[in-house]
This record gives C-alpha cells, sequence and structure tokens, in this order.
C-alpha cells in the first residue's frame, strides 16, 4: 500500500484523466473487449451512473487508478455492479484496487443496494469479499463459467434472479 493514496469521488474535470487510467489499464488485458474506457463514458450519460460511486485514486494529485459502481438489477431489485475496476499498470500490485474496492464498500453499505456483483478472476476478487453469485441464486444474463460471476453482499436478503445491467454495456 501507498502513503500517499488518496481516494475520492469522481470531479468533473476528472473524465480525461480517468479516461486514459481505464484504457492504459486494460491495454494487453487477457479478457477484454478494449471498450472499458468508452463504457465509463457510456454510464457517466445513464440513469445507472451512480456519482458517489465513481471513485479514483490518486498520488501527488495523480488518478492512478478508478472504480466505477453502476447500478444494476437483480429481477426487480436494484443492486449495484462494479465495472471497470482499474488501476495504472506501474501502480498494480500495490492494493490500490482493494483499496478502491473498499472504499466503494463502505459507501455502498449504507444505502438501498443489498450487494454488487462482478465478472472478474476469483482469485483477485476473493481477497475483497466477492463470492461466487450462483450460491445466491444470481445468475449473469450472458455465458460465463459460475466461478467468474461473484457477489459481495452488503446486508442479509440477498435477491435472487437474473442480473439486468445498463443498455451502456451494450449487452
Amino acid at each position: 500500500m501507498i502513503d500517499s493514496l488518496v481516494i475520492r469521488q469522481e470531479r468533473e474535470g476528472d473524465s480525461d484523466e480517468i479516461r486514459c487510467v481505464v484504457k492504459a489499464a486494460f491495454d494487453g488485458a487477457e479478457h477484454t473487449d478494449g471498450d472499458e474506457h468508452n463504457l465509463v463514458d457510456r454510464l457517466r450519460d445513464s440513469a445507472e451512473y451512480i456519482p458517489a460511486l465513481s471513485l479514483v485514486a490518486e498520488i501527488n494529485n495523480e488518478i492512478v487508478g478508478y472504480a466505477m459502481f453502476s447500478r444494476i438489477y437483480i429481477d426487480e431489485t436494484e443492486a449495484i455492479a462494479l465495472a471497470p475496476l482499474a488501476v495504472l499498470p506501474g501502480f498494480q500490485n500495490r492494493g490500490i484496487g482493494r483499496t478502491l474496492i473498499k472504499e466503494g464498500h463502505r459507501r455502498a453499505m449504507d444505502s438501498k443496494y443489498p450487494c454488487s456483483v462482478i465478472l472478474g478472476y476469483p482469485e483477485y476478487y476473493s481477497k475483497s469479499g466477492y463470492i461466487p453469485a450462483a450460491s445466491f441464486g444470481i445468475t449473469a444474463p450472458f455465458d460465463v463459467p459460475s466461478q467468474f460471476y461473484m457477489v459481495f453482499p452488503f446486508k442479509a436478503g440477498v435477491p435472487h434472479g437474473t442480473v439486468r445491467y445498463s443498455r451502456a454495456f451494450r449487452l
């Protein structure tokens, strides 16, 4: 972890720097469609955008990481999804991503959202408390091996059903 790390809500004027961080973080990634930086822009323009859950990680006033939690539905219940989570390659493996997740979870805990879902590597996201969504009866709206689709419950009463994402995801 880095001592000078600051996690804060995204501000007006951050979008170009965030776009560069997200693009760099996913450049050359094994499983990517190369569109994550555009997804952020589309989500900001959607009804599913939650400004309080759009977070940046700064070191010396430079944005080095980003996490966006946006509104989804599990059947008819509102919940959130973490997508994307991005850290500049030179700053990866220092706990910045997990710190962004932890702060997003802290902010979401007191909200109406019962849980957060993620499509990602279980080896990584399980360290932040994500567990297989199938254990709650939550399914993705696309074909994915169940171990890669996970949920973090904020409270009891996690809904079950199929997740419905924002149209910004273009699923």
